[in-house]
């Protein structure tokens, strides 16, 4: 029961470190996009340009626990369907993160 709370705790800050970063990023730039239902892995704003930033790796996991998709798959759709994408200068970036 504990590891239960303790998951759903960590869902919660993500969530809304997620919606704190989107209402910093759009009053700073009311222009910028927002992958959609990938907000547990946004992790920051790029300074230079003011656009999201996520992490790839949560993205992916996203893909495989969402959709449930295996990693190779996830990988490939994530590689041609978001990280290829571009909208326009306000595109969100995925960074790697090495810990």
């Amino acid at each position: 029961m504990k590891k239960e709370k303790k998951n759903l705790n960590t869902i919660l800050k993500m969530n809304k470190s997620a919606k704190t970063i989107k209402e910093e990023l759009s009053y700073i730039n009311e222009q910028a996009l927002f992958a959609d239902g990938f907000d547990e892995a946004l992790v920051g704003i790029d300074q230079s340009d003011y656009v999201a930033v996520y992490d790839t790796d949560k993205c992916i996991d996203i893909l495989m626990q969402k959709i449930g998709m295996n990693q190779e798959d996830a990988t490939e759709y994530f590689d041609f369907n978001i990280l290829g994408s571009y909208m326009g200068e306000y595109t969100p970036r995925f960074i790697k993160i090495y810990e």
